[in-house]
């Protein structure tokens, strides 16, 4: 348990807690995942971690999460702190959260809804701000609960002889339903919009470049080295969402890309900012090369790598996209694991390590990313004949046609395409 000693009376006191259930995600470190969470606590502004602490369970119990004997020492604790509010990390169902704000007196959020508020905090576009709302609205909708008489009290049916109408908890769910619904319109074009973007990039021949990982794993930073761009880049969880795209020049006689940089997974994910942000991931789906970013320096750098996997299988991005993987922070590390990490990266295909932050390893990267992409095209001799004039029309609104020879027959084309390019074409 840690409590600073040093507070600001402005912001609303917090108290983070980690449920550590026996048997329960036995891989993942107790006091890492507390760590992880007081971080994203860190990253909604007004907040003042001002205690945490990994509570150890032999079981949740259903109503309360905590034990009688648990609950009355948190609550006697977060008084003497004058803590407002309680952020839990891990699911907290409808029925615990209105049963412990109610013992506790405080207010209560769980992992879902902290990182909804963090999301709603940072969206700056138009689409990121849609995409908060909707996921906000869905987590909305499942925590209404009969949690106060209201909710349960009947509202009158239309006309002088009308049954009892609905409940107050019906029409709030209803009125959600109805809110989202024109919320998925405005959404809609917005995505309209996006996809006008990219079939307009369609045209002009440049592969895509995204990259992915965790959050805080250097994404924006290694963007910025890469583009020259001054994207946001903290030391903070989440510190960007809206996906930034910059056309640049790979150094060294490399081809044009088009750089994308997305917004940070997490583990545990809310599934509703999954669904709501799949518009914004998109861009992963049509990458023609995927750099996975990793904190190597962070002590559960694999397991956040294989949350990264578990989502970006989750999106159906395909194994047969090309992939990069990064480790970077390698200036984080001690000497010693420094040398053993650039070793095994050396020995491994497709793995680059480095450091964003001071540019060192730069330099194989933009080799390895040129390589992936001249790896991920490849050229082919096509003959088509007069009558074919759609499938001539569209591989040059794609771009891809480098050569075009008039024959007696038709016409013969040296096109340079990625296989998914191919694909489409044949399905013409």
């Amino acid at each position: 348990m840690t409590i600073p000693t040093t507070t600001e009376r402005d912001d609303t006191r917090a108290w983070v807690l980690h449920p550590d259930i026996r048997g329960h995600e036995a891989a993942r470190d107790a006091d890492l995942a507390l760590e992880e969470a007081i971080s994203l606590a860190h990253a909604l502004p007004g907040l003042d971690v001002v205690g945490s602490e990994v509570v150890r369970l032999p079981r949740p119990h259903p109503g309360m999460l905590f034990g009688k004997g648990k609950l009355e020492e948190l609550k006697a604790r977060l008084e003497a702190h004058e803590v407002g509010l309680v952020l839990v990390d891990g699911p907290v169902s409808p029925v615990q959260q209105r049963n412990l704000e109610k013992a506790l007196g405080v207010k209560l959020l769980d992992r879902t809804g902290l990182i909804l508020e963090i999301f709603s905090e940072r969206a700056a576009t138009r689409e990121g701000v849609l995409q908060v709302e909707m996921a906000a609205l869905s987590y909305q909708r499942t925590r209404l609960v009969r949690a106060w008489t209201h909710l349960e009290r009947q509202r009158g049916g239309l006309g002088f002889v009308g049954g009892p109408g609905e409940t107050q908890i019906e029409a709030d769910r209803r009125a959600i339903d109805e809110q989202l619904v024109r919320l998925r319109r405005q959404l809609d074009k917005v995505v309209k919009t996006r996809e006008l973007h990219r079939s307009a990039r369609a045209k002009v021949p440049f592969p895509i470049v995204a990259l992915v990982g965790y959050t805080n794993a250097g994404k924006s930073t290694l963007f910025n080295r890469m583009t020259g761009a001054k994207v946001m880049a903290k030391d903070m969880l989440f510190a960007t969402l809206d996906p930034t795209m910059r056309r640049i020049e790979l150094p060294g006689g490399g081809p044009e890309v088009i750089l994308s940089d997305t917004v940070g997974f997490i583990s545990d994910l809310p599934t509703e900012l999954v669904a709501a942000f799949r518009a914004t991931l998109e861009e992963v789906l049509a990458a023609d090369l995927i750099v996975h970013v990793r904190d190597i320096s962070h002590p559960e750098t694999e397991e956040q790598a294989e949350d990264v996997k578990a989502i970006m299988d989750s999106l159906g991005v395909s194994e047969d996209t090309p992939q990069i993987e990064v480790w970077n922070k390698t200036d984080r590390l001690d000497p010693d694991r420094r040398e053993a990490v650039l070793t095994r990266a050396a020995r491994q295909d497709h793995v680059q390590a480095l450091s964003a932050w001071t540019g060192e390893g730069m330099e194989p990267l933009i080799a390895a990313i040129t390589q992936g992409i001249t790896e991920a095209t490849h050229e082919t001799t096509l003959t088509l004949g007069f009558d074919e004039g759609r499938k001539r029309a569209w591989l040059f609104e794609k771009g891809v046609v480098e050569d075009e020879q008039q024959t007696e027959e038709g016409f013969t084309l040296t096109v340079r395409w990625s296989a998914k390019q191919q694909a489409q074409f044949e399905q013409l």
